[in-house]
Parts: structure tokens; sequence; C-alpha cells
């Protein structure tokens, strides 16, 4: 499909800032011209258009760190420290879960993403073979990561759950999809393991992928502060200079790797992230609700470090607003910091867009709106009340607009939304299928106690 999308004011997160009263042209999954309204529909008098007048036009959001199968727990388990809601609740339930579980819950997850303007993400969870995250991300049209998680109790699991996933799904779904390798955490897969993982992603990236499309490495990262401790009682190692220190004297870390959280790093963490060029996912709404801490994400910025933006699962957000998720990275730095000046918009909204991409290392086809560019292109209607005035769109992107307010959403020019009107699946079936789903979970866990 071939149309222009014309008359509102392109935020292109590109050095060419925004242009307003501008149009984006659209040939099948690309991106092929950006200019003003009045040149672009001299140029292109027979493609389909598409009104954006009193809009914005921009990338779609990125989330950098997600589990999407989780929106089955949403509500599930709150208000518990991280430790306790993991080992007492999140894990036991999951137990249960099979792997149309998994899809289903993805897939709830997706069609949130896509309605709020999300068009890539970046998750790690359990695959499996009959269903998985994968399935539920290409159905619904998004583009994403989809990742393993892998812990040191079940390797001979993991290793083959790794190969399949990137067999059949790495560079799938006329390329939105690609896979990653998921260490769970420093204290759940021993350091062996760990350097044994190394291995598996590159003999990954020999068999499937390309230097365009690289196999990631996706890990949770000093999140509490209690993690060497944890290191050193499971695995009889001390930790003294840091939990990245740690993990690079393993000689894992690289520009490959997304390291969610990063809450609690020495200067010399903060140090080394920037040297092995590893990027960071900032989840600042699960950090607080989970009281985890807060990441030092100015110094982050400031050491030259690519710092993006995640919501974390839906049970532990609790749910996959990026719009929710930038308002709180941009007011929470300032607030601890009691400096108005860190963090400001521009910033945040990089680092939910063209940060990003760079984190997932897709900044290349993704992140910004620029010819040659995939079409991952939303829409924002700012003709509402909390939108006006109107004296910067970045502002208001930022501070004021909010998840409803995404009218049109494109993923690899295809359109998965309009007028807020779903065109890929169902919401309400979707819906009753997670609840019948919850149920069956349910179910099974009360029967094994």
């Amino acid at each position: 499909m071939d149309f222009v999308i014309f008359g509102g004011s392109v935020v292109t997160m590109s050095e060419r800032g925004i242009i307003r009263d501008g149009a984006v042209v659209v040939e099948g999954d690309t991106i092929i011209d950006v200019g003003r309204s009045d040149e672009i529909r001299r140029k292109y008098p027979r493609y389909e258009k598409i009104d954006a007048d009193g809009k914005v036009i921009m990338p779609g959001l990125i989330n950098a760190h997600q589990h999407a199968a989780m929106s089955l727990l949403r509500g599930y388990a709150d208000d518990y420290p991280l430790k306790e809601w993991l080992e007492e609740w999140v894990w036991p339930l999951e137990r249960h879960m099979t792997g149309y579980d998994i899809y289903v819950g993805a897939l709830l997850t997706a069609v949130e993403s896509v309605i709020g303007g999300t068009t890539t993400i970046n998750t790690m969870y359990h695959y499996m073979e009959d269903h998985n995250e994968a399935m539920a991300i290409a159905e619904v049209g998004l583009r994403g990561v989809v990742g393993h998680v892998c812990f040191s109790w079940r390797k001979e699991q993991d290793i083959k759950a790794l190969e399949d996933s990137a067999r059949r799904w790495h560079r799938g779904a006329d390329g939105r999809i690609r896979v990653s390798v998921d260490p769970h955490a420093p204290y759940t897969v021993d350091p062996e393991y760990m350097r044994e993982l190394r291995a598996v992603t590159r003999e990954l990236n020999e068999k499937y992928a390309s230097a365009e499309a690289p196999v990631i490495w996706h890990i949770h990262l000093a999140e509490t502060s209690d993690e060497a401790q944890k290191i050193r009682e499971s695995f009889g190692i001390y930790v003294p200079d840091g939990i990245v220190d740690y993990m690079d004297a393993l000689g894992v870390l690289g520009g490959d790797v997304v390291a969610a959280h990063c809450v609690h790093l020495t200067p010399k963490d903060i140090e080394i992230l920037r040297l092995r060029g590893v990027k960071v996912a900032h989840n600042p709404i699960s950090n607080m609700k989970l009281a985890s801490g807060v990441s030092p994400v100015p110094k982050l910025l400031k050491a030259g470090v690519t710092v993006a933006l995640g919501t974390d699962s839906p049970c532990s957000n609790n749910s996959a607003d990026m719009f929710e998720v930038m308002k709180f990275a941009a007011l929470l730095h300032k607030g601890v910091n009691m400096d108005p000046t860190l963090l400001p918009a521009g910033t945040v909204l990089r680092m939910a867009t063209i940060d990003g991409a760079r984190a997932i290392l897709w900044d290349r086809e993704i992140g910004s709106i620029e010819v040659g560019k995939k079409a991952d292109i939303i829409i924002v209607d700012f003709r509402k009340p909390h939108l006006c005035p109107l004296y910067s769109e970045v502002s208001h992107l930022v501070y004021a607009a909010k998840a409803s307010d995404v009218e049109t959403v494109i993923v690899n020019g295809r359109i998965l939304m309009e007028n807020r009107e779903l065109k890929t699946v169902k919401a309400d079936e979707v819906m009753e299928m997670a609840r019948k789903t919850q149920e069956k979970l349910l179910e099974r866990l009360r029967e094994m106690r």
C-alpha cells in the first residue's frame, strides 16, 4: 500500500527535527520521502492520503524491556518486595503456564501496545515450540525482539528452546521478528552457563542472523541492592566491586547487550557499561512499584551510555503504556535529584524512540522518520483540551499526551489501527480469550496445592 500522511507536525527524531505542516510518503513497508505538505502533495498526487491536520506524526514508541505474556498476571500479586513477589507468587503460578497461556498473554499485551502507540517490544519470557510470544506479536502485526529466558536449572531445555526460536523466528514475519538470548540475571545464571550462553549467541548469529539483524542479549542487571549477596548465596562467589564489574570479569558484556534496570551501580560499573557499549533499559514505574530504587540515569547519560525505556511486565507495572513511562522517567529524576533541568522532554522522547532502536540494534531501520527507514509510524491526535494550546510538540508528548490520544498506528507500512479501530485482531475476542485462560490457569494452580 502506498500513501501520504500530510498536514501534521512531523516529529522526525532525526537531524531534521520537527516539520510543521509536514508529510511522510510510504511505499510498501518503507518511508520514501519526508517534507512539507505542499511540496509532497505536488510530487505524489495519486497516492492515497491520510489527513493528519491538528495531529502529530512520529515514530512508533519502542518498549525496550517487557515480559509480554505476564499480562495474564496483571494485578495478581501487587505490593510485595521483588524476592517475595517472584519466589512466592509469580514463579509458582508460572510453573503451570502452557505455551497457549503464554501466547494469549502476549496477544493481550500486543493489543494493548498497539492501541497505546508502541510499535516495537523487546520481550523476555519462556519460549515454547507450540505457542509462544513470537506468534502473538506476528499475528497482531507488531515488531519485536522475542527472547527465551535462561536459568541454570534448565540448561538443556534452554539451549533447545534458543535453537528452535532462532531457526523458526529470527527475521521472520516479513522481518518484523528477531530473537534474543536472555540470561535471567547474574544470580540465577551461574558463571559457566553465562559464558556458555555467549558462545550459543555467537553460534546462532552465524547460523541465522546477519550484521544488520543480529541475535542480541537481554538480561536483568543490578535491579536490587542485594544482588551481590544473592550471587554469593547461589554460587559461592564474592562480588566486591559491583554487579557490572562481576559480569565484565566473565567476559560477556558487549554492544549487543540490553541490560534492564541497572539501578544499583557503582561509578566503576557505569564506566564499564560505557566502555563495553552496553545499552540500558530504564523501567522507572516497575522500579518504583517494587521499591527497587532509582537508576542513576542522568549519570549514565552523562557518561555516554545509551539509555532506552521499558514498561517491564504488565504484572509489575501494571500496564504497557509507554506514554506513562515517558512522563514518569522525566519527573522521577527531577524530583529525586531536586533539579528540574534533568531529563528534559527531548531526551526522554529520544529514549522512547531512536535510543530504543539503538538499544536493540535496529536503528538502521526504525526509531526515526527518515527516508529509507521502515514505516513504523503513529499519529497522535492533538485536538484535545489537555493538549491545547500548543507551544512544543515534544513537551506535550512527554508531559501531557496519553496513550488514548494515539489515533493511527502503522508498522512496516501496514495500518494496524486507524481512528482507534484495530485492523488485525478483535480486541474484545482477545480479552475474552485472556479471561478464559486466566480461569484455567488458576484452576491448575488450585489443583496442585
